[in-house]
């Protein structure tokens, strides 16, 4: 990457690519997942393998089945290999050897967060299995399916991606193992790591190997990561700013006089110069009207503080993670280095800038491909049909739901959307969101006139961004919308109440729910739209996610202030009851997210009790890898300030740790429960708010305890005083348990 530069701000478009050779043999029913599938399509062989953690379904919603579409309207064949047995190289090699590479992903949710709880233990079920089955992945799928191909065929390109490698391309706190890791792609040992949206990516990849190119030499792809030797001279020609300390954003340098000779320059540093003919000119950066003017950020390399140093130092660790989070926007973004391994095997990890965002003709062509719309046969001949015991639960979910685009700009810190998407939204065009209700009107089996969801990451971000293109280029804010909305972002949401109309005016189309998560702030900067959703789009109950009513949580969240759920909600009743509809906002919330005191989540308790809330289930906070959140709880300290040595200067976190206390912070949200009661009464006696306990309805917990075994059922037995909460639909209402940045939970 000498000379070379990355892609431009005006990228080649996925549609313009002479297509590969094969070609023609045309779209397949469904990605080949077995030698006599290939051989009915007349294939000899795949050219690309996708391995995948999840089962295959020939859905949008399914980053396999996004990849492989995407690269077989290339020409390419792709073949699935989906949940191998891993514990030998065989099952990697059932459709033989690829022609270009394998693609390696752990499936749509990261492995770790898919197989265990907030608190460390193991889930018995997967949504994306048949059967909801559980154990079908490994730990770190993408590292041992990535080890596996190696071993399969040696020879053959490894690309790892997907949001598990996306979320682990430098080195990244590991809650499972309570320590920083090392880089996926070091530990996998794979070519190439792909990060964020990977369409742009894959594509040019793909023709490049296909046009021979070695894999080695693809380094300069936005979106990717790739390992070179840290001596290497490839690397010759960037200049490269040191921010391998706390509050060093760059390498400091005395200004050089660009008129001194080098013999004069040489002897200005204390060296000498034996004559100044046939010496290289020192190499400068010019000052200019008071500033140094950098060199071009496509030349600019940040060095990160490597491995071995964040393992062993969280205020490193923060910093690290402070930078990355500024260098997101694709716009400005520079490339990053992160060196793991001593002196003797030191090894860069390169991190190229994020891609650029697919346009919207670009998400059209992305969306509108032949997909099959179910899962592979395969799965229906195994298990007697998809309408017997073994549907696999996430298609289920998303069977006649719709994602209208991509992206968040909210920058919740404990959210992975951000981190894995990006900020800049990406949206789809209304005549394709129409076109595909449409096919699944016309297509999909069972249907019955119901969508269950037009949305997205978020409902309500549709064509929504910054009002310049120059402001949004330059911008290195985390987030549009805290600590409030931009004065720059556009918030207009006239065009998504037309698509709205148009989608519920369709023929056979009974209703359009809004299955995810909205962001209220945005919302009641349109009461036009407030009142479309609520008048339309509701089926009884409506998620939306507050997460804490308390300003320290919700200053580390990046989140808005109870005030405003108060005034959404003051919208959403008033609009429900002029429709005459009874209709209920279901707030979620979080325990034990970092900046969260004992004193915080006895207030939000209190909240939720005044409101006559009930939550079944409730949702611990998750530190998944590269999260600010995240680098809060590892480092305690705030990373969306400035960080420091000086204990004066830098803000400390208060971080829940530790099983008792975490218990103490879920007990709070679950205050009905007579299970919590005895932790709840010693908590408040030791908070002295011993005040909030007793038999009225202005206590927090009664001051006795049932004679039965203490569950919630019998605690709401009747002329039960235990609760004292007002009975009220609302209360059935439930705090599903999932990790915000991850599917299936959207809620914003």
């Amino acid at each position: 990457m000498t000379a070379a530069t990355l892609a431009p701000a005006r990228p080649r478009a996925l549609t313009s690519y002479k297509p590969y050779w094969a070609k023609r043999f045309g779209p397949a029913p469904f990605l080949p997942m077995s030698r006599a599938e290939m051989d009915a399509l007349g294939w000899d062989s795949c050219d690309v393998i996708v391995v995948t953690g999840d089962a295959y379904v020939d859905h949008p919603s399914f980053g396999m089945a996004v990849i492989g579409r995407v690269l077989e309207a290339q020409g390419f064949r792709v073949g699935i290999i989906a949940q191998p047995d891993w514990q030998s190289a065989e099952p990697f090699k059932a459709l033989g050897k690829p022609n270009l590479f394998f693609g390696v992903t752990a499936g749509n949710m990261d492995s770790m967060i898919n197989r265990y709880t907030a608190d460390r233990k193991i889930r018995s079920d997967d949504a994306y299995t048949p059967g909801g089955e559980g154990a079908k992945r490994p730990d770190r799928s993408a590292l041992v399916y990535a080890q596996r191909c190696r071993e399969a065929f040696n020879e053959v390109p490894i690309v790892v991606g997907g949001i598990e490698a996306s979320l682990r391309r430098i080195a990244h706190y590991d809650y499972w193992q309570d320590k920083v890791r090392r880089s996926l792609l070091v530990d996998s040992k794979a070519d190439l790591l792909l990060f964020g949206n990977a369409e742009r990516a894959i594509v040019e990849i793909a023709h490049r190997l296909a046009r021979k190119e070695p894999v080695a030499s693809i380094t300069d792809v936005r979106g990717t990561s790739f390992v070179r030797r840290s001596d290497d001279p490839s690397a010759e020609g960037w200049f490269e700013l040191d921010s391998s300390e706390v509050d060093r954003p760059g390498r400091i340098d005395a200004h050089i006089n660009p008129y001194h000779s080098p013999g004069e320059a040489a002897a200005a540093q204390g060296a000498s110069c034996a004559k100044d003919e046939g010496v290289q000119p020192i190499q400068f950066v010019p000052r200019e009207a008071g500033r140094i003017t950098m060199p071009p950020r496509e030349r600019t390399v940040i060095r990160l503080p490597s491995y071995e140093q964040v393992k062993s130092d969280p205020v490193l660790y923060a910093h690290a993670n402070r930078v990355l989070h500024l260098e997101t926007n694709p716009g400005n973004a520079r490339a990053l280095v992160q060196r793991h391994g001593d002196d003797r095997t030191a090894r860069d990890v390169w991190i190229n800038p994020p891609p650029i965002p697919l346009s919207t003709a670009e998400m059209d062509h992305v969306f509108d491909l032949p997909y099959a719309r179910s899962p592979h046969p395969r799965y229906a001949d195994e298990n007697g049909g998809h309408d017997g015991p073994t549907r696999i639960p996430a298609w289920e979910m998303i069977r006649f739901s719709i994602n209208i685009m991509r992206g968040c700009f909210g920058g919740c810190t404990f959210c992975s959307i951000t981190e894995h998407e990006g900020r800049i939204i990406q949206s789809r065009s209304e005549d394709s969101v129409i076109r595909e209700i449409e096919e699944i009107r016309d297509k999909v089996k069972g249907f019955t006139g119901v969508i269950s969801d037009l949305g997205g990451p978020t409902a309500n971000m549709y064509r929504l961004g910054c009002k310049s293109r120059e402001i949004e280029s330059a911008c290195r804010k985390p987030s549009c919308v805290y600590p409030g909305i931009c004065q720059n972002l556009g918030t207009d949401h006239a065009p998504l109440v037309h698509m709205y109309r148009r989608a519920r005016a369709l023929r056979g189309i009974k209703k359009i729910l809004i299955g995810s998560g909205l962001r209220y702030d945005l919302a009641v900067q349109s009461p036009e739209y407030v009142k479309e959703l609520v008048s339309h789009h509701v089926g009884g109950y409506l998620k939306i996610a507050p997460e804490h009513t308390e300003a320290g949580p919700l200053t580390k969240m990046m989140k808005p202030g109870i005030g405003t759920y108060e005034r959404f909600k003051q919208m959403f009743e008033k609009f429900s009851a002029e429709a005459g509809k009874k209709q209920f906002l279901i707030p979620y919330f979080i325990a034990a997210h970092p900046g969260t005191s004992d004193e915080d989540m006895m207030n939000l308790a209190v909240w939720l009790k005044k409101n006559g809330f009930r939550a079944d289930q409730v949702q611990t906070f998750y530190p998944s890898p590269m999260a600010s959140a995240t680098a809060m709880y590892h480092s305690g300290m705030n990373p969306l300030k400035g960080l420091s040595r000086d204990p004066a200067r830098a803000e400390k976190v208060d971080i829940v740790r530790g099983e008792k206390r975490r218990r103490l912070h879920k007990a709070f949200l679950r205050y009905h429960d007579p299970n919590n009661w005895p932790l709840l009464r010693d908590a408040l006696k030791a908070m002295g708010r011993a005040d909030l306990i007793g038999n009225g309805k202005h206590h927090l917990v009664p001051s006795f305890q049932p004679a039965t075994d203490g569950s919630y059922q019998s605690a709401r037995r009747k002329n039960s005083t235990c609760a004292g909460t007002r009975t009220s639909p609302v209360t059935k209402g439930r705090v599903l348990t999932q990790h915000t940045g991850l599917p299936p939970r959207k809620t914003k």
